[in-house]
């Protein structure tokens, strides 16, 4: 598969960092990515090189990466409006969704924002929002600074307990993996954790119209386990599947990940 290419666009007056990695041009529905709080697009691109088949198209979020920061907050609301006057640019009218962690909660808002741009979606690692099963309080503080982007050694000591899995036992994993992403600011950070705050998809979730597949950890401290099986109990038509990994798996296990996707995706071509 081709690379990521990376280019700056100007969408609604907001500049954005926008990644595109060609497909299979027989594949007509893109696939849109959703990432996590804080990641720019480096992050994904290990999944995207197992993922084989469709163009992919992802973006750093406002204050993330190379785009630049907001002075005025945001909400979910405005930033899946944002990323559908992104698809118009691209000139595309549907795709497929991806969201993984924070990013599940905007692409569940954005499958319920524009229901018919949406044929399919993805949630990795993610929850229904404020009204969720909560990690346990001393992984919320270890999380809700930024910390861990910037500081390789405060990374090591507290990679297990965020993210769990694979870096359990070896947490400089995490700072191999983290080493490409882009960092912006604090500020930028906690606009992204203000966005979400008090969000629930909870009282909408059944009428999600869209196949979707639920994924998650087994050993996720982040986003308990429970969170997934609540999305797939809620959502119509959804599958659960539980990856024996931790917060992470889309990228530390992303040979499997990109085999659940592909599968999944194409289940209806």
């Amino acid at each position: 598969m081709q690379r990521i290419s990376i280019a700056f666009r100007e969408v609604d007056g907001q500049t954005l960092r926008v990644g595109v990695r060609p497909g299979d041009s027989s594949i007509k529905t893109p696939l849109l990515l959703f990432n996590g709080i804080g990641a720019s697009i480096e992050l994904v691109e290990s999944f995207l090189d197992a993922l084989r088949g469709p163009e992919a198209v992802v973006f750093d979020l406002p204050g993330v990466g190379g785009s630049p920061t907001p002075k005025l907050p945001y909400r979910l609301r405005k930033l899946a409006r944002l990323a559908a006057t992104l698809l118009d640019q691209l000139g595309h009218t549907r795709v497929d969704v991806l969201g993984v962690s924070w990013g599940g909660t905007l692409a569940q808002q954005f499958a319920f924002q524009y229901p018919r741009r949406c044929r399919r979606l993805i949630l990795a690692a993610t929850s229904p929002g404020h009204l969720m099963i909560p990690a346990a309080p001393s992984v919320l503080f270890k999380m809700a600074t930024p910390r861990r982007y910037h500081e390789p050694g405060y990374m090591r000591s507290v990679a297990g307990d965020i993210y769990g899995g694979v870096f359990r036992d070896s947490p400089e994993r995490a700072r191999a993996i983290l080493r490409h992403v882009h960092w912006s600011s604090d500020y930028g950070y906690y606009l992204q954790l203000l966005a979400a705050f008090g969000w629930t998809s909870l009282p909408w979730l059944a009428l999600l119209p869209q196949p979707t597949l639920v994924m998650i950890g087994r050993d996720d401290p982040l986003v308990p386990e429970a969170n997934g099986r609540i999305l797939a109990r809620l959502i119509p038509n959804a599958r659960l599947v539980v990856v024996d990994d931790g917060h992470l798996f889309l990228i530390t296990s992303a040979v499997e990940s990109a085999r659940q996707v592909a599968e999944f995706l194409s289940a209806s071509r």
